[in-house]
């Protein structure tokens, strides 16, 4: 067992003030964290995701520092489910606009994640009542061109049909259904 677990690892987060830490130390901390063996668990993963994270995304009101950016994808490209699980999800579920995080999970879904946390980052934005926020981010998950397996795929095209209404006048989602049907045409029926 780890001896960091749970509390007391973000009680050692917050002692060492890491949600607020500089940008680039952060960098420095996650390529520290890459370099540990054993690979950290999956919950020291999600629980340090929160802390490093989830504030600064949170935040942003501009695109991200190249420093956070090398952080979170160093940090993603090892413990991409955990990261996906707790800071995806948060972007996704956070009301408003949001365009910055929005921005920031698309650019994550185009060139960091594993195909598997791909059809993750879909199921969780399926799980959502569609917006304009989410359109960006179902429209980089179908650029990335994923085999999807066929409920989730079917649960996308019914999830688009049902919200045709509500986006007559929407840009982004006749875009959305053009890549829909060229990307995928031999599966829509």
């Amino acid at each position: 067992p780890c001896p960091l677990c749970g509390p007391q690892l973000q009680g050692l987060c917050s002692f060492l003030q890491l949600s607020t830490c500089p940008e680039h130390l952060l960098v420095r901390f996650c390529g520290w964290l890459l370099a540990l063996t054993p690979d950290l668990s999956y919950n020291s993963a999600a629980i340090l995701a929160e802390q490093l994270f989830l504030k600064r995304v949170l935040a942003l009101a501009q695109p991200p520092s190249r420093h956070l950016m090398a952080a979170l994808t160093s940090f993603c490209s090892k413990y991409s489910q955990p990261f996906c699980r707790v800071l995806v999800a948060a972007v996704l579920q956070e009301p408003g606009e949001g365009a910055e995080q929005t921005k920031l999970v698309c650019e994550l879904v185009e060139e960091c994640l594993e195909p598997d946390c791909v059809r993750l980052v879909l199921s969780q934005v399926l799980e959502l009542p569609l917006s304009e926020k989410l359109l960006p981010v179902v429209q980089a998950v179908l650029g990335r061109q994923e085999v999807l397996p066929s409920e989730l795929f079917d649960l996308l095209v019914l999830t688009i049909c049902r919200q045709a209404p509500a986006f007559a006048t929407s840009l982004n989602y006749a875009k959305l259904v053009t890549a829909m049907l060229t990307m995928y045409q031999s599966q829509v029926r």
